[in-house]
């Protein structure tokens, strides 16, 4: 399965350690990463640009003008339909997570550390399909995926299920 992660952010500069989302991100080579940056009025976009140079799997979209979440999942998914042939993408919404105790690194920490879990996500099911889904038939909540195939992660386990 190919499989691509959506992230958005917006206005979280100061919780993007790039030192630690460079090097835990190249140890998931197998999965394309998307940050989009929604509108962001801080130095954001500067560090997830900052990221994007140093690991071959990142990609970014910049949103200029603020959307509703859904829209800048659907502009990172535009990007990555355009750009990779992927079978499924994953989304998450940064400011949509419980990020109290484990910060973004949690997240990030947690699709390194499952990245396998995650390259198989619907392979099952994707096989008894004739037809190729479309882009947004493809896209799939990847806090409610990784909760649903109940991954022991702390981080997983205190998010709530997806509100997109």
């Amino acid at each position: 399965m190919k499989i691509g992660i959506i992230i958005i952010f917006h206005n979280n500069e100061n919780e993007i350690d790039t030192k630690y989302f460079i090097e835990k991100i190249n140890q998931a080579p197998g999965l394309k990463i998307c940050f989009v940056n929604n509108d962001s009025r801080d130095y954001t976009y500067n560090r997830l640009k900052m990221v994007k140079e140093a690991c071959d799997n990142v990609s970014l979209v910049n949103i200029k003008k603020s959307k509703s979440d859904i829209s800048a999942v659907r502009a990172g998914a535009r990007y990555m339909n355009n750009n990779f042939n992927l079978d499924f993408l994953g989304y998450v919404s940064i400011n949509l997570l419980n990020t109290n105790y484990h910060g973004i690194k949690g997240l990030i920490k947690t699709i390194t550390q499952n990245q396998q879990e995650i390259l198989n996500f619907n392979s099952e099911n994707d096989l008894k399909k004739p037809v190729k889904q479309t882009l947004f038939q493809s896209l799939f909540s990847l806090i409610d995926y990784l909760k649903s195939i109940e991954v022991k992660d702390s981080f997983i386990k205190i998010q709530s299920i997806s509100r997109l």
